[in-house]
């Protein structure tokens, strides 16, 4: 009869360890990881995939501290940029030339018969500029807030899309300065804002030192007003709500043409880049912006119910005796 089994192995196991000095021995000298670390690097790789894997299909509502720092710093930024390219009004009034023939050529341009007949109504034209230079500010503030508070999870999304359109504006801004129809040298436009001496407009007075006139291509009035449009039309729930963020963008489109502040065209260029903008988001988030959850799912997530220990202090001695 031959040893047990387990004998045999450990007698193995001996042999092989004093002819390969240990197996840590041999692994140190042929430089290998223990499989314990490697095991820990790769659940650590794991946790940090699921991780990401799990931010992109519910990302978690931002600290308001940092959201506005956010938004503060990069609307600086923003501004900096934008009135920092060099307004080249030779090169701004042929691009504006460029594009009223466009225009013509094609039987669209209407900019300037709108901008005529809606100056006849002196308080209308004075309105659309006060909305000109105001709401395009505090619609789209307002709306960041609401999504902030009633859609958190879909809120940093939402906001990467108005970020990268904001961004490829900037880049429009840069190689393509354009004078908008109020300012071209022979095009007939009346400039609303200075005839009727419009307050708060970055687009007359003192402003105009220290806002670059000539960035216009992009509307960026037609890109954020449709972003507000759109996020309204999706995630409001009342229909009379849903129908103002639909003609939200419609009457922005309306303002920009009749102050001559924009060709149509620029309005073009403005929903152009917030569809890159919500590809990009759909790049990222792996999801269209308002599919993603309402509320992050780490808020949704049951607690574990604790109670008292002293609750459960008698069945432990009761079940002593």
């Amino acid at each position: 009869m031959g040893e047990p089994t387990e004998i045999q192995q450990t007698g193995a196991e001996r042999a092989g360890a004093a002819h390969g000095g240990g197996s840590a021995a041999g692994q140190a000298a042929s430089g290998r990881m223990p499989d314990g670390a490697t095991r820990v690097a790769q659940s650590r790789s794991a946790a940090l995939r699921g991780r990401i894997r799990d931010q992109r299909r519910s990302p978690a509502r931002p600290r308001i501290w940092f959201e506005l720092a956010l938004i503060a710093i990069s609307y600086w930024v923003y501004s900096l940029v934008r009135n920092a390219v060099p307004e080249q009004e030779a090169i701004a009034q042929k691009h504006a030339s460029w594009i009223w023939d466009f225009e013509q050529s094609f039987g669209f341009a209407v900019e300037r018969s709108v901008n005529h007949a809606v100056d006849k109504a002196s308080w209308l034209i004075v309105g659309m500029n006060y909305y000109y230079a105001t709401l395009h500010f505090i619609v789209t503030i307002g709306v960041l807030v609401w999504l902030y508070r009633r859609h958190p999870g879909r809120y940093v999304a939402a906001r990467t899309v108005l970020f990268v359109t904001t961004g490829i504006a900037l880049v429009g801004f840069y190689f393509f300065p354009l004078a908008p129809p109020r300012l071209m040298t022979d095009g007939g436009f009346i400039d609303t804002l200075k005839v009727h001496n419009t307050w708060g407009s970055m687009a007359s007075g003192p402003a105009t030192h220290v806002s670059n006139q000539y960035a216009a291509m992009p509307s960026m009035h037609i890109g954020w007003s449709l972003w507000c449009g759109l996020t309204i039309f999706f995630l409001a729930r009342a229909a009379w709500v849903r129908a103002l963020g639909l003609l939200y963008p419609v009457a922005t489109l309306v303002v920009i043409v009749s102050t001559a502040n924009h060709f149509w065209m620029d309005a073009v260029g403005g929903v152009v880049c917030l569809s890159v903008g919500f590809l990009a988001a759909r790049l990222i988030y792996h999801v269209w912006v308002y599919r993603l959850p309402r509320i992050p799912a780490r808020e949704t997530a049951e607690e574990p119910i604790t109670v008292p220990e002293q609750w459960s202090a008698p069945a432990v001695s009761a079940g002593r005796r």
